[in-house]
């Protein structure tokens, strides 16, 4: 049987505009992933759905990023669903769990953008793919950040520095298009 939950995310990819190629790719697979039962799960060890957040401050143009201390690269923050199949509830705990910031608030409550990336092989579990669901939130600087032992470092860091540090990843560099659209439509309305 299937959840009220899993049929929203369907609900929400299918509704999900993008003008990115790649990401049209992913809006097809990851339909098609979610016919697995345990898709939101590692058990599934070809690919499982994950959820991250892209997480700003409020104007726009500083994102917070983790240095990932398995992979170490510099990315959003995020993480595997665990069998929760609601990922904007998992990004927020992911959120919570390695940022340890409280005064955040989702910008909206569907997805920011989508991803499939390839993790490799170790300590046993074969490469497989995660098929990511992003949500943009909003938090408040000022708040201390507490990073737990997945990262070697979370930081602000300014929107013109983060394509150098993150070498030129091709979704960090789409989320900030879209982070930039996001500023420029805001400026527009004010």
């Amino acid at each position: 049987m299937v959840s009220k939950t899993r049929d929203r995310l369907r609900e929400f990819l299918n509704n999900y505009q993008t003008i990115y190629k790649g990401e049209v790719e992913f809006k097809k697979r990851m339909i098609s992933l979610l016919s697995f039962p345990n898709c939101f799960d590692r058990s599934l060890l070809h690919a499982h759905f994950t959820a991250s957040v892209w997480v700003v401050n409020e104007s726009f143009d500083e994102a917070i990023l983790t240095h990932h201390a398995k992979l170490d690269r510099w990315l959003q923050l995020g993480g595997h669903a665990d069998g929760d199949e609601n990922l904007l509830r998992v990004a927020k705990k992911e959120l919570n769990e390695e940022s340890g910031l409280t005064r955040v608030q989702a910008y909206f409550d569907r997805i920011f953008d989508i991803d499939i990336h390839t993790i490799p092989e170790r300590k046993g579990v074969p490469q497989h793919e995660h098929y990511d669901v992003r949500f943009l939130f909003v938090a408040d600087k000022e708040e201390e950040i507490n990073f737990n032992h997945e990262s070697k470092n979370v930081a602000w860091v300014p929107l013109t520095s983060i394509a150098q540090l993150c070498n030129g990843n091709d979704s960090i560099l789409r989320m900030i298009e879209k982070t930039e659209q996001i500023r420029r439509e805001m400026s527009v309305r004010h």
